[in-house]
């Protein structure tokens, strides 16, 4: 079979750091066009990987040579591309959060059904080594009965790893939709309805803006779950930070309390209620900040998906109902009440 051809649209930061990179170093697929409005940052992309640079998706999009795109933009046009891009026929990664209401999100969904194509969100959190160990423990019992649970992904801010710096469409609530919430928050909802194998059914938050004054978008948000059975955590997601990122989750069950990333060295460690502790080293999470990371198995997974003709590691379906605590969040916030999903 002849490699996939791959189109890039969005050329910045996690285009650079991750989904060029990964498509780079994947045999499977080869890297054909690359889209940015930017012309001088798009003309760069392409000399390097030996692709044909675009300024307009929808001319890249136009070209029948591609398979499958990734969707690298602002959050207000993952929707819109997504959508066009598999009415055109190419199969589609898109960053998250998927869309920026459910509505969108339902639209893209009906888009790669009428297409036959796969549709994924890119939330990697899943995927890293340790999160995989916990599920299959989480799975066989380990824990015992969850009872509850607390997560935290906070960094100083897209600023110091945008490709535009404090000037980015981040802290712009016209491109972005949302803050911290979306940019961090969605990837703890995925991550903790992936471990936990249940859905929040009642989310109570508040979101803040308190330390990003070029920003109109939340940067402080600290939100209280309930699942379906019970299990009720904290989640908070936050680009005021400022000293060092924190990626941490943390299950406190029947039988002991499992801490993840919680520790530089053994990023899984189980503390049992009769004193025995296991501690396993399986890495460390990428960050944005890191450069020369090599493999979030996001697109290696999207790329199998695709010559396997697999469902898609993380679907649409999947990702709308990690987006829907988020926009659950929102509502709380607005009015002051729990939100039942």
């Amino acid at each position: 079979m002849s490699k996939l051809k791959i189109g890039v649209i969005g050329c910045g930061t996690i285009a650079k750091q991750r989904h060029l990179l990964e498509y780079a170093s994947n045999k499977e697929v080869e890297i054909v066009a690359v889209c940015d409005i930017v012309e001088k940052r798009v003309e760069e992309f392409a000399t390097k990987y030996a692709a044909k640079a675009y300024t307009s998706y929808e001319e890249l999009l136009a070209n029948p040579e591609i398979d499958a795109v990734s969707v690298c933009t602002p959050n207000y046009l993952h929707a819109p591309i997504s959508i066009t891009a598999l009415n055109a026929g190419k199969h589609v990664l898109c960053e998250k959060p998927m869309a920026t209401s459910k509505h969108d999100a339902e639209k893209m969904i009906e888009a790669a059904e009428a297409a036959g194509k796969k549709l994924m969100i890119a939330h990697n959190q899943r995927f890293v080594p340790a999160h995989q160990k916990a599920r299959q423990m989480i799975e066989k019992g380990e824990l015992g009965k969850i009872y509850s649970f607390r997560t935290a992904f906070g960094h100083g801010g897209p600023e110091g790893w945008s490709a535009d710096g404090a000037d980015s469409w981040f802290f712009k609530k016209e491109e972005a939709f949302i803050g911290a919430m979306g940019d961090l928050g969605v990837h703890k909802t995925d991550l903790l309805r992936f471990l936990l194998g249940e859905e929040f059914v009642e989310v109570a938050a508040f979101i803040e803006t308190s330390a990003k004054k070029n920003a109109d978008v939340d940067d402080t948000a600290v939100c209280v779950l309930k699942t379906e059975s019970g299990i009720i955590g904290t989640l908070a997601a936050s680009w005021s930070y400022v000293a060092s990122e924190e990626n941490s989750t943390i299950f406190y069950g029947e039988n002991g309390i499992m801490r993840l990333l919680d520790d530089p060295v053994n990023s899984l460690i189980i503390q049992y209620q009769n004193g025995e502790v296991l501690k396993y080293e399986l890495g460390s999470i990428q960050t944005n900040e890191a450069e020369g990371q090599s493999n979030t198995q996001v697109i290696d997974r999207f790329v199998k998906a695709i010559i396997a003709n697999e469902e898609s590691p993380v679907s649409g379906v999947d990702a709308m109902k990690s987006l829907q605590v988020v926009l659950a969040a929102l509502e709380s916030n607005e009015t002051k009440k729990i939100v039942a999903i």
